[in-house]
């Protein structure tokens, strides 16, 4: 299979599952490396395909998935209480897109994230118990942005309240 359709084959594997997909499966399925993979996705990306790498794997984002409503958290917390944070999210039907954090030299940093289930959660705060990686927000004491996608504007009251109510939101008056 030459390259033009291997980028072809990866576009369509991506666009029929809501799952992201490691670069490794990519590249055993079209029987190349993973370097291969993510010089293609760097090929498809500089032609206009929205493809998000995530430590899920990745996700191509459709025209609707960019239809959905979105709001942006500030919030402030330790490592600790990332997990109850990110499942406040995903319990009340949010898909947490991405971290943010405002550097003073680098300005805006983010990390995308794409985490929409218990599952999805657990598996990132496994990842970074195992790797040892620091927070993107240990470079802020704790203060960081998500962005929340969702398809009712409701999900983003609950996911306000809930956060309140835990004390991760950070609120102007702090």
């Amino acid at each position: 299979m030459n390259a033009a359709k291997r980028r072809e084959k990866i576009v369509q594997s991506l666009s029929e599952t809501q799952r992201p997909i490691t670069g490794g499966d990519l590249a055993e399925s079209f029987a190349v490396s993973r370097q291969v993979v993510v010089q293609d996705i760097a090929i498809l990306r500089a032609q206009g395909f929205e493809i998000l790498a995530t430590p899920q794997g990745y996700i191509y984002l459709s025209p609707a998935s960019n239809q959905l409503l979105q709001r942006t958290f500030a919030c402030q917390h330790d490592l600790e209480r990332t997990q109850e944070e990110l499942n406040i999210f995903v319990d009340c039907g949010g898909t947490v897109v991405d971290v943010i954090v405002e550097h003073a030299i680098y300005g805006q940093i983010s990390g995308s994230l794409m985490l929409k289930s218990r599952d999805d959660v657990e598996n990132f705060c496994n990842k970074i118990e195992q790797s040892g990686a620091a927070l993107l927000s240990s470079l802020t004491e704790g203060v960081h942005l998500h962005t929340i996608r969702s398809e009712e504007e409701s999900v983003f009251d609950r996911i306000e309240r809930k956060l309140e109510k835990t004390g991760l939101r950070l609120l102007n008056e702090q």
